[in-house]
């Protein structure tokens, strides 16, 4: 990962020792599948085509889980980026319901994981709050809130009068179970762990440095002169795609985050919710296993290879003053680790899986928007069955060319 994509000291890669060091490539080898990306995503790939027996190899140019993963706040909601309504210019409102009902199945995805594997990962179920504090944006809630109740989605509305929470509430869609938090660090490397038990194999430091595609398969070359051969490759790199195609994905953003000190009591926000306002660059807030909060947002336009250390310690400031106005019964809050990265969003909110359409060995997972994980889930169920000759139709929701023409 360039240093233009992570800046700071992230939480979770800061407080944690590394529990497990990968080798790098020092011979040639074949596999089935080739996986280029030992984040979040290329890891969630690698357990579900393990787990249907798949060969496949993890190359990891960095550290593992210290890229994109390192940053990300893992606010898991099925929930999109945008209100439905908000996305009709760019797809049907059917469509918007599929994706929210897909989210709830990636996420009892996670759920069965933990229970087969055990939680390693301070995995937690959480409600969800969506929520505006301008008299004007309540209509639009609404219609959100009436959307989603009349489509079987466990929702309630809560208005200035039912408002359990410190901060200034106008309309909110509370949604029962709409969500879950982790650590994305531990939980990339408890993927791995059970996946190297099924035979995967897992490569950090060792750099893609060039694709060749042959008649049979597909050729990585890496640093140091060593090769993997595969049937495949699949690029689950986030938003670094410039080595295998010239496509746009989305719109880079800058993110901000800061996570406090570990604070003794969270008076005022009931249930430690997910917490995400409506604006148009929203914020988000959740609190962590060591009793800290985690905010983010402030986000602004990414440009590459510029880094202003100024600019982002102002955005750090607001994310801090934002958590003392909303929730003043809170003391203690102090911003511990500041860090930010880059954020990719799409026209309908959605990440990019399968195929692509002109090179049947080149095969993407790429979870852009808040939702990455949990389309990269999705992504690893249904990429790892079309493997094996079944296409599911929910693939086309996110299919690679949507966009184009």
């Amino acid at each position: 990962m360039n240093l233009q994509y992570v800046q700071g000291e992230a939480l979770f890669t800061h407080t944690h020792k590394v529990p497990k060091q990968y080798p790098y490539l020092t011979e040639n080898i074949n596999t089935d599948v080739i996986i280029i990306g030992g984040g979040v995503t290329g890891s969630i790939v690698a357990y579900y085509f393990t787990r249907q027996n798949i060969d496949c190899v993890i190359l990891e140019k960095n550290r593992i889980a210290f890229g994109s993963t390192s940053i990300t706040t893992t606010l898991l909601q099925y929930e999109l980026d945008s209100n439905a309504r908000k996305l009709e210019p760019y797809t049907p409102l059917e469509n918007s319901l599929k994706a929210y009902k897909l989210g709830l199945q990636a996420l009892l995805e996670i759920d069965t994981f933990i229970k087969e594997h055990g939680n390693l990962c301070d995995y937690e179920k959480k409600d969800t709050l969506l929520y505006t504090s301008k008299k004007e944006e309540i209509a639009e809630l609404e219609d959100e809130y009436n959307f989603r109740k009349a489509n079987g989605l466990d929702v309630e509305f809560l208005t200035a009068s039912s408002n359990p929470f410190s901060f200034d509430l106008k309309a909110g869609v509370y949604g029962i179970d709409g969500g879950a938090q982790l650590d994305p660090y531990k939980y990339t490397h408890q993927l791995l762990e059970v996946s190297s038990k099924a035979g995967l194999q897992a490569f950090e430091n060792t750099e893609a440095v060039k694709i060749n595609y042959l008649d049979d398969g597909v050729e990585v070359e890496t640093t140091y002169g060593y090769q993997v051969k595969g049937k495949i490759i699949i690029v689950a790199t986030g938003y670094n795609t410039q080595l295998f195609t010239k496509r746009n994905f989305g719109v880079k953003t800058t993110t901000f985050n800061i996570a406090t000190k570990p604070i003794a009591s969270f008076e005022g926000w009931p249930g430690r919710v997910l917490i995400r306002d409506n604006s148009s660059t929203y914020h988000y807030l959740r609190t962590t296993a060591d009793h800290r909060i985690l905010a983010g947002g402030e986000d602004i336009s990414f440009v590459p290879d510029i880094f202003d250390e100024d600019a982002a310690l102002e955005k750090y400031k607001l994310l801090e003053a934002r958590i003392k106005t909303m929730f003043p019964l809170i003391k203690g809050v102090t911003a511990e680790y500041q860090y930010c990265g880059a954020f990719a969003s799409t026209q309908d909110n959605l990440g990019f899986l399968g195929k692509d359409p002109k090179n049947d060995k080149l095969w993407y997972c790429l979870g852009y928007g808040a939702n990455g994980i949990l389309f990269a889930i999705l992504g690893g169920m249904m990429l790892s069955k079309l493997y094996l000759g079944s296409f599911d139709e929910n693939l086309k929701l996110f299919k690679v060319d949507r966009f184009d023409g």
